[in-house]
């Protein structure tokens, strides 16, 4: 009799839970977490300084002509051109944000919601491909439109991914068009005079 009434004791007592002791892992865990929310932070901030040297973004000109393509899709970041894991992020050019693109005569209009829209002039464009990576974001082979630009001195490749990948190729032609143009423009003077003269 006795010894069932004692399993049945040892049956219902419970170990006693040390709250100190997870209250204490909770708080530590939530300060290193902190700790490396805020060492990000400061890396950015950091990294925005050193390229404090970078000029303003160009914006759109009032009239920026007739649009040649549109896309919307995914602003992914830029980097310095050819090497995709130094990012860039003075001037909001860090932030991704959902993106609008139109191309015109001119150059290339991006208008970013919740981030700083900028404009890539014809004359600072030097080229684009089809990539898979920038800045951390890997995607599939050609998931992806770079367009290399220049600002200031700095030559960068800004990512980009259309909501429908199949444009990316078409945009890859127009922008290497519009590129070869402007480039044989300022190469041969003559063609100003011309349409000066005329």
């Amino acid at each position: 009799m006795n010894l069932s009434l004692l399993l049945a004791a040892e049956q219902k007592s419970q170990d006693v839970t040390d709250w100190a002791a997870r209250i204490g892992w909770v708080v530590g865990l939530l300060l290193v977490i902190a700790l490396v929310y805020w060492l990000m932070r400061e890396g950015w901030k950091w990294r925005g300084t050193l390229q404090g040297d970078l000029p303003e973004l160009p914006q759109a000109p009032s009239d920026p002509g007739d649009p040649r393509f549109t896309m919307s899709g995914r602003y992914h970041g830029s980097t310095t051109a050819g090497q995709w894991l130094d990012r860039i992020v003075a001037h909001g050019l860090g932030t991704r944000s959902r993106v609008e693109l139109t191309l015109t005569d001119q150059g290339v209009s991006v208008v970013r919601p919740g981030a700083q829209d900028f404009f890539i002039p014809a004359a600072e464009l030097r080229g684009a491909r089809l990539d898979k990576g920038i800045a951390g974001k890997v995607l599939a082979e050609g998931g992806l439109l770079v367009i290399t630009w220049q600002l200031g001195e700095k030559l960068i490749d800004s990512g980009f991914r259309s909501d429908h990948a199949a444009e990316h190729p078409a945009w890859v032609d127009a922008l290497t068009s519009l590129n070869h143009t402007d480039q044989s423009d300022q190469n041969n003077p003559s063609n100003q005079t011309e349409g000066a003269e005329r």
